[in-house]
Formats: C-alpha cells, sequence, structure tokens
C-alpha cells in the first residue's frame, strides 16, 4: 500500500508539469510521417520511421526524449529499436578507477570523417599508448552539423553528424574489446538556444526567478523534471553500456531547497542501479566543493568518483607560459607553493580569497585521497576557450612541457590528455558551432566581444581576426592532424608518454586503491624547485622538479629512481638538472627487506621468517613489513601535522600506539596487525575532524 501511495504521489507531481503540455499538444503522430496502412487502416510504427507531436498551432515539435533524429533538431525524431545492436562483449568487467588515464575526445574532429565508426580505428592507437579511459566529450544532439556538444537540446540522442546510435554502441563495444573504458561528458545544467522546445509546451520545466550564463533556468525542484535528468543519467550507462559520465559545469545545476539535491540524487540512483558494475562518476565545478565526493570509512565512493582539477591546469599553465590575464590571475603569485600544494592536496584554494573575485574560493580537499583529482595541462576548455584556440606546445618550451607532463603523468592524481596531446598535437581547438541567422552574429561577436577585456584584443581590428565560430573552416581547422603522430617529433613524443605510462602502471597505479587521503606533503617549493612526497598503500612515492634554467639545490630523496626527466643530474647530492623531474620510490617491502640485510650483517644470523626473536619487530616477517608501513605512515602524518598549534588526544593516543613497537602492540596475530594499520589509515584519513576542539 506505501509502495502505491507513493506512486500515486509521483504521479500527481508528473501531471504538474506535465498535463500544461499535454492540454497544449495534440499528442497523436504525424499523418504525413506515419501514414496508416491499406491492411489496418492504422499506424504501423517501424524502427527507423519519423514521428512528432502536433501542438495546437500546427508547430510539430520532436520527442524531447527521442533516442534518435531523423535530421535536424527542427525536425521529427526517429524510431528506434533499443535492443537491435548486438553487443560483441556483453560481460565487460569494467576497470577500476585508480587504473584511469584519460584521453577527452571530440568525436567530429578526432577523425577526418568525424563519426563513432570512423573512431573506432583509432582505438589501438589509444590502448598501445597506454590510455586506459576514452572521455567523449557531449554527443546530445545540437542545432546545425557541427560544435563541441555543450548545446545539445536533445539529451537522449547522439547527434546524427556523428552516426546512429547502433554506431555510438559499435564504438564503446569496440572500446571495451581494447579494454579501455568509455566515459560520456553530459549536460544537465541548460539547454542550447536553438532548438528547443520544451518551452513551448512545458513551460513550468524552467524557473522564471532564476536564469544561468546560457538562459532560463531549469526549475530541478520539481519532480518530473528531476526525473528526466535523473533517467538520462540511468540510460546513457544501462543502453550504451557506459563506464561512466562526466557532468559538465555542476556550480549551474541549482537545487538549493531539495533534499537530497539533484546532484545527489543522480550519484544515488547510478549506485542503486548499478550495484555490481564500476561506475565512475566526475564533476567539473569551479567552486573547489568537496562534500560530493567524499569516501565512506571503507575508502568506498558513495556518490562521485572524482573532480576536474583547474586549479592544476592553472597553475601549471602559469608556470609554463607566464600569462596571468582572466583567471589566470588567482595563480600568479606564489606559484611554486601553489603547485605543491596542487600536487599534495588537490586544490589550490581550500578557502582562501580569490584575487579576482575577492571572495573565498574552495574547501579543503587534502583529505581526499589522490585518485578524486582528475589534473590535465589541456581539455577542450582550456584549449578552445582560448581566442585562437592554440595547443600548449605553441606557447611554451618544450622542453618545459614536457617536464610537466612527466609530473602530470607520474603524479598519484588522475591523468587526462586531450586529444593529440599523446604525440604533441600542435593543431588548434577552436571554439566552432553551426548556428545561422541572427544567431550566428550574435555568437560571433559575442565571443570576439568578450576577448576585449584582454589586452591582447583591444584593438578591433584585431579581435576582428578571432576565428568565427560558424565558418566551416573553424571547424576543420580544429580535426586533429593524424599524419603529424607518425612524424619523427611525434613519433618520438608519443613514446615518450608511452615510456611514462608505462612506468605510471607499474610503480604509482597498484598502489591507489588503498590509498586514503592526507597522503601527500609538501618538503620544499621555492625558485623553481618543487619537492613533493606521498605515503601510498604500501609505497611512498617522492618527486623532485626544478622548473627553472639552472642547476637547483632539493631536498634529498631516498628510494629507488624509476624516472629521470632532462637528466638526473646529482640528484643523490639533492641536486636537480635545469627543467628536470625525478620520480623515486621506496616500498614499504623494500624497507623491512634492507632493515633484515642490516640486522643480518650486524648479527651474523640468518633471519628466518619465524625466528626474529631478539629484534623488536621479531614474530614474522609479515609483522616487521606492517610495523613498516605502520612507521611510514607515523612519520608522514608527523610531517604532515607538525606546523599544527597542537594534536588532539585520539591523534596523540594513534601516534604513541604506533611508535611503541612493544611486543604486546605491534608484534601480535597478523589480523590484529593489520587492524592496526587500518585503524592508523582512518585516522590519517579523518585527521582534519580529529583535531577539532
Amino acid at each position: 500500500l506505501a509502495e502505491m501511495a507513493a506512486k500515486l504521489v509521483r504521479e500527481e507531481k508528473e501531471k504538474e508539469v506535465w498535463d500544461a503540455a499535454r492540454r497544449q499538444a495534440d499528442a497523436k503522430i504525424l499523418d504525413l510521417l506515419l501514414p496508416p496502412t491499406p491492411a489496418t487502416q492504422g499506424y504501423a510504427a517501424r524502427p527507423g520511421d519519423p514521428y512528432a507531436f502536433i501542438l495546437p498551432d500546427g508547430l510539430a515539435v520532436p520527442d524531447p526524449a527521442a533516442r534518435a533524429q531523423a535530421g535536424s533538431v527542427h525536425g521529427p525524431s526517429r524510431l528506434c529499436d533499443p535492443h537491435a545492436y548486438e553487443w560483441r562483449i556483453p560481460d565487460w568487467p569494467g576497470r577500476p578507477w585508480e587504473e584511469a588515464v584519460i584521453s577527452e575526445i571530440h568525436i567530429g574532429t578526432f577523425t577526418p570523417e568525424g563519426t563513432f565508426r570512423a573512431a573506432i580505428e583509432k582505438l589501438p592507437h589509444l590502448a598501445e599508448t597506454g590510455i586506459t579511459a576514452v572521455e567523449i566529450m557531449p554527443v546530445a544532439q545540437f542545432s546545425g552539423e557541427r560544435g563541441w556538444g555543450y548545446d545539445g537540446v536533445l539529451p537522449f540522442a547522439p547527434h546524427r553528424a556523428y552516426g546512429t546510435p547502433e554506431d555510438m554502441k559499435a564504438f564503446v563495444d569496440a572500446a571495451h574489446g581494447h579494454r579501455l573504458m568509455v566515459l560520456l561528458d553530459v549536460v544537465y545544467n541548460h539547454f542550447g538556444p536553438d532548438g528547443n522546445y520544451i518551452h513551448a509546451y512545458a513551460p513550468d520545466f524552467f524557473d522564471p526567478e532564476r536564469s544561468t550564463p546560457w538562459g532560463a533556468a531549469i526549475d530541478y525542484a520539481k519532480f518530473p523534471v528531476r526525473r528526466f535528468f535523473i533517467e538520462n543519467a540511468l540510460y546513457w550507462i544501462e543502453e550504451f553500456r557506459l563506464d561512466g559520465l562526466r557532468l559538465d559545469a555542476i556550480d549551474n545545476v541549482r537545487d538549493p531547497d531539495s533534499d537530497p539535491e539533484i546532484l545527489v540524487e543522480i550519484a544515488r540512483a547510478i549506485r542503486a542501479a548499478f550495484p555490481d558494475r564500476r561506475i565512475h562518476l566526475t564533476t567539473e565545478d569551479n567552486r573547489n566543493i568537496t562534500a560530493l565526493h567524499e569516501r565512506d570509512q571503507e575508502g568506498g565512493v558513495p556518490l562521485y568518483t572524482g573532480e576536474w582539477n583547474d586549479d592544476f591546469h592553472n597553475i601549471a599553465h602559469v608556470i609554463a607560459t607566464g600569462e596571468s590575464e582572466g583567471y589566470y590571475a588567482d595563480f600568479t603569485e606564489d606559484r611554486w607553493p601553489k603547485m605543491a600544494r596542487a600536487l599534495a592536496e588537490g586544490f589550490v584554494y581550500q578557502g582562501e580569497t580569490s584575487p579576482v573575485s575577492s571572495a573565498a574560493q574552495g574547501h579543503p580537499s587534502a583529505h581526499l585521497p589522490p585518485a578524486a583529482f582528475v589534473d590535465f595541462l589541456q581539455n577542450h576548455d582550456q584549449t578552445g576557450n582560448r581566442a585562437f584556440g592554440e595547443r600548449l606546445l605553441p606557447l611554451a618550451p618544450a622542453p618545459l612541457v614536457r617536464t610537466l607532463t612527466a609530473i602530470l603523468l607520474l603524479s598519484p592524481h588522475i591523468p587526462l590528455l586531450f586529444m593529440g596531446e599523446e604525440w604533441g598535437e600542435t593543431r588548434p581547438f577552436a571554439f566552432f558551432t553551426d548556428f545561422e541567422g541572427e544567431l550566428a552574429e550574435i555568437v560571433r561577436e559575442g565571443r570576439r566581444r568578450e576577448f576585449g577585456a584582454f589586452a591582447a584584443f583591444e584593438d578591433p581590428a584585431l579581435r576582428a581576426t578571432i576565428p568565427d565560430p560558424n565558418a566551416l573552416s573553424t571547424f576543420t581547422a580544429s580535426k586533429i592532424d593524424w599524419q603529424a603522430a607518425e612524424s619523427p617529433e611525434g613519433t618520438a613524443w608519443r613514446a615518450f608518454v608511452r615510456d611514462l605510462l608505462a612506468k605510471r602502471a607499474k610503480t604509482i597505479t597498484p598502489h591507489l586503491a588503498a590509498t586514503g587521503g592526507n597522503c601527500g606533503r609538501i618538503l620544499a617549493a621555492e625558485e623553481g624547485v618543487i619537492a613533493v612526497s606521498w605515503a601510498l598503500a604500501g609505497r611512498a612515492v617522492h618527486m623532485r622538479a626544478n622548473l627553472t634554467a639552472t642547476i637547483r639545490e632539493a631536498p634529498d630523496l631516498p628510494g629507488k629512481l624509476f624516472h629521470a626527466e632532462q637528466g638526473a643530474g646529482q640528484w643523490r647530492l639533492g641536486r636537480l638538472t635545469k627543467l628536470s623531474a625525478l620520480g623515486v620510490n621506496q616500498d614499504v617491502a623494500d624497507v623491512f627487506e634492507r632493515r633484515c640485510a642490516a640486522i643480518e650483517a650486524n648479527t651474523g644470523r640468518s633471519l628466518q621468517p619465524l625466528d626474529l626473536s631478539d629484534h623488536d619487530f621479531t614474530r614474522s616477517r609479515r609483522a616487521g613489513l606492517l610495523l613498516c608501513e605502520a612507521e611510514m605512515l607515523v612519520e608522514h602524518a608527523a610531517d604532515w601535522l607538525q606546523h599544527r598549534e597542537g594534536w588532539s588526544p585520539a591523534v596523540q593516543q594513534m601516534l604513541s600506539y604506533a611508535q611503541s613497537r612493544s611486543a604486546a602492540d605491534l608484534i601480535g596475530a597478523e589480523r590484529q596487525l593489520d587492524a592496526s594499520i587500518t585503524r592508523l589509515r582512518r585516522v590519517f584519513a579523518e585527521v582534519d575532524l580529529l583535531l577539532l576542539p
């Protein structure tokens, strides 16, 4: 009875929005498009047939939840059989998020043909490079034949310019065959300016009191509006078997009065619908919030897996190019501490005042695990929102870009490359659309006017040289150059990236799943030198970088060198070659074995697995191994906490417990030792809470 009552309530809420639409629309299929058959004098709807809805004024509108369009967004929709595609890999198990190395691609410019089918042919290239996930820019149908995808108006329909829904499924299927995850960028913060007919028959879908940078704000507080977007998220993951979604600009998905808010409800619905699948959800949000990305006590992901870390890009871009206008002004001062903080803690702004906005920006983020941050040097926004869409290499010295690339790919954050970046692509990726008439003029002049605030474009004549977004040439020039990938320069750069990703897969990735928060610490950040260490699960990783053109001093590095970019210099003596980056790892097992070897050398005894009775971590090699890990965690936590005015009693007690090294405390049964390590990790992951008064 309770379920029936809840269903009736939901249905009644739906009527509030859609009844207005039903009153205005004659919900009959267009006779012109689906003529009755002679045999039945009825409608014989078949997959591939067009259909639409007629409003009282005679306006024919597409289905707002159509799976496909017969043509443009202004024409009829097309019937689809959602079960027509036969999957070659029906039981794809997915991959853990910690293995993600993402390539962001735009289907229309990824290949000369610009289709899903053509993109399939390039998947081996990505897999062989070391990429493990493909993130597709939005494909929901928008006005015209070319665009970035963020002006979609039919969110369930893959754009026909890229192919059919079956073509998209074939792309996903083929990607899984190469062990590539597929993520899709979805836009839930607005509809595009051309082709959105919901206003005509369901005006209550929108909130007249609010607006977004793109137009009328969506009223997420209404139940049927919420369900529209929740069902869309579920649809993409279920029907196309995607591995996850990236939600665009969620700072404009505003639902402050709902409990839960729409973003939480979307994530919960996905987690509930696919409990046995590895589904990864990421967000873009310039607020630097962490509430949606918190982990549970076991380190699991209840809501969103990761957040695009614009702060990392912004500080890296300032270091690479010296640019200081626009939002880069927030990153021109204290460049080295900001870069180190982005690597060690995630966000640069964690509550500090932004010079650009004069407002507090962000929330503390060090408590999140490193895999919660998606870092990048380039992406569609940061490249395409430039006046001429320049890539990074034409803007910065190649050796410096190499060093920054090594930092990106060898940090424990999740790295993202923009299509072609793996071979050092230099073709621009500009902003392009396919609007007509007055709207085309508004977009063209609005974009040029936007850049008038920059010193380089004060001259109107220079602003007039900014590419016209609506020109076909702007789109064509943005297609990546696959011939450049085969050039000597492209081949060498791709080999460089492939080598870095192989080292990442061997040295970093296996230790990320069990790594919690508060694992990064800054050892140095001045005069172009950055020294950061991370206490990963079972391994300490140390990174040193010299981003200047002279030899610099840096803190010494314990452990084994696994990468030296631009030459190692005298790294054991704490000296770094110009424009260099070093990666050194220190396994817990290595530490323990060295200690055992030292004991054997000093005592002349061979230490057997259960014969360590004269040493203080002596019950078993397992006990010693776990103790070493505890000591590394304690050392790291003590270093991280030393700037605090005081430790809470809970932290003091835990540190004392771990440092005691007595038989009663840390040399008991392996199960007890494992529990001790687990408690230590939880303490350090939640240390901010423990330090509260």
